[in-house]
């Protein structure tokens, strides 16, 4: 039976018994939507919830709302201020309670309790049985729960005023809950403020001073940015016989900030033997191919493969769009806030290619990719992205033009080496610690279904406050 699969095993108290959803209702109401070619339709003050609305269980307010003619002349209807609506074809088991009469879609339905249930007990035990309804939903295209389904659910009755012991137990131990999460989130924005912090100390020259103290006869970097010029023009002469060779253009540092002793300022033109952007051909799910590093797998200054996509392997722009070791891959187009994020291909996967939003930068043997990631990822790289970005319809985009144009600071090499270090080192603590939060984060919501799941089986029955 259904019951066997919500509700514990154990004996329930004696005065509760399973029974229909159904007989504790007085109704349950569906939804619609108004139509969309009709403008007066969608300039009222009626809220109208959606699954996309339910990102919080008390939601102040929905995207969207509607007319009171709206509701008249559609399949929507008014519900009744904090009711319980539960998602019931997309993101199936979500639940809500408004303190407001608000109108919903066709995707929620709004269950009307009787006097003899408390709503927030009500409320609890479709959260507590979430995973179920979710594993309960039929279709193909699109999983529902069907109106017969729903009304037939087994219901633990308890009496009331047993609900309303349970429902004071669980919102005391839900509080405890939420101030943890509370305490958790404030640690893991703490160790993002702290890497923004480590960052900027990196490529300001501070992470390294005592370095610098014990290393004072390090060839300056302004030596090394002369050899990789060198070095660029005659491989371009050699490839591009009784051509004039352009030289690229050097950094304005008018307006720069001054640097570390040794240290100097280049364009990413001046170091970079390479620019290029991705492939735009179709990708798939056949693994048996190329992975392809789209603008998704970059994330907070590293790549993620955990969702890769794949072209042929003998897709006509191989091998020329295959990745190297070191290759940095910057997103040129995203949104305004994610546009520009960078890391460097460390040789995995291999083969691997890049797509069409990213740009690759290859460099100079003597210049490091990893220190201009790091530059492109601090406050100082983001700052910059901020002042050369373009609109395109709600797209931010970098191209990569202005990409080669960027001033970087450039430590000597062994300087470069050592930032490198210190920041992995760094970084290796900081992964830690948020793996660790991680996993706590993970065990509140364990301990959430653990506490629902005991008050539905009695364990909360009013003696135990």
């Amino acid at each position: 039976m259904i019951a066997q699969s919500f509700h514990s095993k154990k004996k329930l108290p004696d005065n509760w018994k399973i029974v229909p959803l159904r007989e504790v209702l007085t109704d349950i109401i569906g939804g619609g939507t108004p139509s969309k070619s009709n403008p007066k339709f969608w300039n009222g003050s009626i809220p109208w919830f959606t699954v996309k609305d339910m990102r919080t269980r008390r939601p102040t307010d929905s995207v969207d709302h509607i007319s009171e003619d709206a509701v008249n002349k559609s399949a929507t209807n008014i519900i009744p201020k904090d009711t319980v609506i539960i998602a019931t074809r997309i993101g199936l088991g979500k639940v809500i309670r408004v303190p407001f009469a608000s109108a919903i879609n066709q995707d929620l339905k709004a269950l009307i309790a009787s006097p003899e249930i408390d709503k927030g007990y009500l409320e609890y035990w479709i959260m507590s049985i979430a995973d179920y309804l979710e594993n309960m939903g039929s279709g193909t295209t699109v999983k529902g729960i069907r109106l017969e389904t729903l009304r037939e659910l087994p219901f633990p009755f308890a009496p009331l005023e047993q609900q309303k012991a349970i429902v004071q137990e669980i919102e005391k131990q839900f509080s405890r809950l939420d101030e943890a999460v509370a305490g958790l989130k404030r640690a893991k924005a703490n160790l993002k403020r702290y890497k923004a912090a480590v960052l900027k100390a990196a490529v300001e020259g501070k992470l390294t001073e005592e370095w610098r103290k014990e290393h004072p006869d390090v060839e300056p970097a302004s030596e090394l940015l002369k050899r990789i010029l060198a070095e660029r023009k005659k491989k371009w002469e050699e490839e591009h016989p009784g051509k004039k060779y352009k030289e690229p253009a050097a950094p304005d540092t008018s307006n720069l900030p001054d640097l570390p002793e040794g240290w100097v300022w280049a364009t990413i033109e001046q170091v970079a033997i390479k620019v290029q952007y991705g492939s735009s051909a179709k990708t798939n799910e056949d693994q048996d191919g190329i992975p392809i590093i789209r603008m998704g797998n970059i994330f907070e200054g590293r790549l993620k493969l955990d969702d890769l996509k794949y072209l042929p392997k003998n897709h006509s722009e191989f091998p020329e769009l295959l990745l190297k070791e070191s290759d940095l891959l910057f997103n040129r187009t995203n949104s305004p806030e994610l546009v520009g994020k960078t890391a460097v291909y460390k040789d995995m996967p291999k083969p691997c290619s890049f797509a069409s939003y990213l740009i690759r930068v290859q460099f100079d043997n003597s210049a490091r990719s990893n220190f201009v990631s790091y530059y492109i990822n601090s406050n100082a790289g983001r700052r910059w992205i901020k002042s050369v970005v373009s609109q395109q319809v709600g797209q931010a985009n970098v191209n990569g033009s202005k990409l080669q144009a960027l001033s970087v600071p450039f430590p000597p090499d062994a300087e470069q080496e050592k930032i490198a270090e210190e920041i992995e080192n760094y970084c290796s603590v900081i992964d830690e610690i948020e793996k660790v939060i991680e996993i706590n984060l993970k065990r509140v919501e364990r301990l959430r279904q653990s506490i629902l799941q005991k008050a539905f089986s009695g364990g909360f029955n009013g003696r135990n406050r």
